[in-house]
């Protein structure tokens, strides 16, 4: 069922961040064909995009984390959108609207090394920016913190299997490392950037947004790369990441396991938003074998605790 569209009384209030007599009509939905929302608006004789975020009614996690990431990343002139308005509904739903960042997202079958080390370097513009946590911008220890799959299967709430067991066993008597905190995305994958050819223009969706480990971001890259193009592709975003900052990355294998510790079980579960950024021939078995490969190299890297 394709997701309901914004209201007329969204529309409007959206074209009215960009002028008082703007027409705003929805485009399509970005993911999966719904929110969010490409909109174009029409203003001063004008035609104009934007990207239009609504939440639930009483979301708790609203928009504060993305505006106050992009408000850091906007300073620092990483490649990311601009929010043009903010605002709360009477229900509860909130509601952000924010600039285009021209490109695409669709993810190729066949990747380039100069994309590959793209991605690496896109790690490293964030590992340049040193950040303090805040209420908004809370303190990061792993990729996608809005869950938390490690403790769902020692819940029994999420499939397991003896190689995640053995895993999380292993990270979880090692100390995490530390590490100058900087500004993280949270959830940095291909889905979340947007590519003219080979050149990435930049990174969208920081509602995931900390701060914390530069491996965080570093090693959430290396995992997508290997789940869409296999292990090898990892090691080229490394390599982009080092030529971009000049110095060697470290505790790679601990985040690296820490990111393939917080997949879900099967990845079946992610394989619809795969899908939907073109790489519909990645089936789940595919998926999941080339997660326990990343995971198994990670440790094998791992220092005894």
């Amino acid at each position: 069922m394709r997701p309901p569209e914004p209201t007329g009384a969204v529309l409007a209030w959206a074209a009215r961040q960009v002028g008082e007599k703007a027409t705003a009509v929805v485009v399509k939905g970005l993911r999966e064909g719904g929110n969010p929302w490409l909109l174009r608006i029409r203003h001063d004789g004008h035609v104009s995009e934007a990207v239009l975020k609504v939440t639930a009614p009483n979301d708790p996690g609203g928009f504060a984390t993305e505006i106050a990431a992009l408000g850091v990343a906007k300073d620092r002139r990483v490649g990311a959108p601009t929010i043009l308005g903010f605002d709360t509904g009477a229900d509860g739903t909130a509601a952000v609207v924010e600039t285009v960042v021209p490109g695409s997202s669709t993810i190729p079958v066949e990747p380039t090394p100069r994309r590959l080390r793209a991605l690496g370097a896109a790690a490293a513009a964030l590992h340049a920016v040193a950040a303090v946590p805040s209420p908004n911008l809370p303190v990061r220890t792993r990729p996608i913190p809005a869950s938390d799959f490690a403790r769902q299967r020692r819940l029994g709430r999420d499939p397991t299997t003896p190689l995640l067991q053995a895993a999380d066993a292993h990270v979880s008597r090692l100390p995490t490392p530390a590490g100058r905190p900087v500004l993280v995305h949270g959830d940095l994958w291909q889905g979340n950037t947007l590519w003219d050819g080979d050149t990435l223009t930049g990174i969208v969706d920081w509602d995931m947004a900390g701060v914390g480990h530069n491996g965080i971001d570093l090693s959430s890259l290396r995992l997508d790369a290997a789940l869409m193009f296999g292990g090898d592709a990892a090691e080229q975003v490394l390599a982009g990441w080092e030529d971009a900052t000049g110095e060697p990355a470290g505790d790679v294998a601990f985040w690296d396991a820490v990111t393939a510790l917080n997949m879900p079980g099967d990845i079946a579960v992610f394989a619809p938003a795969i899908h939907d950024q073109g790489r519909r021939d990645l089936t789940a078995t595919t998926l999941n074998r080339r997660r326990d490969a990343f995971l198994r190299q990670a440790l094998a890297r791992l220092p005894q605790p």
